[in-house]
């Protein structure tokens, strides 16, 4: 059984609760982070810790753990879970509050640990399918837990067999995916979309690898340069780096996952095995 960290006491899976008059509960304020371990060490904790602090600054929410402390409540909930590998879920809430609406002055910290999900190794030797949807995330500088928007998108990318769904604006500028960020090759270089977008951790490394390499644009994209693209790919904590090979029903390129995605996705395990040993390879 997992074990999680609530408000200052580490309790079974099967018994962590948190009061219905939290503002998670009844208005959905709170925000969150994401990550994953490789060789048990969690990836860019300071990154994500630091993101959950600016994420909370940007909602008006009270978070009062240093990263420091954080990072050690962190790691006391990974030593309480045996497990190879492990995501991890960071949860600030807006704790209770009496008239139900207006935060209060006692955020709540969740920490969960559970065992890592592995996405299906066809994804990555096959590619897959994602779907547009016209949705602009209102506070997208913010990991919010209020997840309406992509839960309908992504119930949606599953009724047209599609894995993940992108967020377009009102101009079909391409932002993001629900839990991704997005890259696309044409014209013999790299380009993504960097603004209206959340600072995704793995995108930061993913960057930090291509930029050296490879010509890199950070810039707007739009609907029509994406299906125009030659090769797209997603990344994120638990996606990793994942080639796409069908946008809506526009085939990108040959339909195969193309040389260039590949070559990122071996440099980013390249560097995702050097931080299994407890170095912290440059970019």
């Amino acid at each position: 059984m997992d074990v999680y960290y609530i408000d200052g006491d580490f309790v079974s899976a099967d018994r962590a609760t948190i009061p219905v008059n939290d503002l998670a509960v009844l208005r959905g304020f709170g925000v969150f982070d994401f990550l994953r371990t490789y060789g048990g060490r969690p990836f860019h904790l300071r990154d994500h810790l630091q993101r959950l602090q600016h994420s909370a600054e940007q909602i008006g929410l009270n978070c009062p753990w240093s990263v420091e402390e954080l990072e050690g409540i962190v790691e006391q909930t990974l030593q309480r879970n045996r497990h190879e590998e492990s995501n991890i879920r960071i949860v600030v809430t807006g704790g209770p509050s009496e008239d139900f609406i207006t935060p209060g002055t006692t955020p709540r910290l969740i920490v969960m640990v559970s065992s890592l999900i592995v996405m299906p190794a066809q994804w990555y030797s096959s590619g897959i399918k994602i779907i547009t949807a016209p949705i602009e995330r209102l506070m997208p500088g913010a990991k919010s837990i209020d997840y309406i928007p992509a839960i309908v998108a992504l119930r949606r990318a599953a009724e047209q067999n599609a894995v993940e769904a992108v967020y377009l604006d009102g101009s079909d500028r391409v932002l993001e995916g629900t839990t991704c960020n997005i890259f696309l090759f044409g014209d013999g270089k790299f380009i993504t979309p960097d603004r209206g977008v959340l600072s995704g951790i793995t995108r930061k490394v993913v960057l930090g690898l291509v930029q050296s390499r490879f010509p890199l644009e950070r810039r707007d994209v739009s609907l029509a340069e994406l299906l125009a693209a030659k090769e797209v790919f997603l990344c994120s904590s638990n996606k990793e780096v994942v080639p796409v090979v069908k946008v809506d029903e526009k085939v990108i390129g040959d339909g195969t996952p193309g040389p260039n995605t590949g070559k990122v996705r071996s440099l980013f395990d390249e560097y995702t095995r050097a931080w299994a040993t407890g170095s912290t390879p440059q970019l």
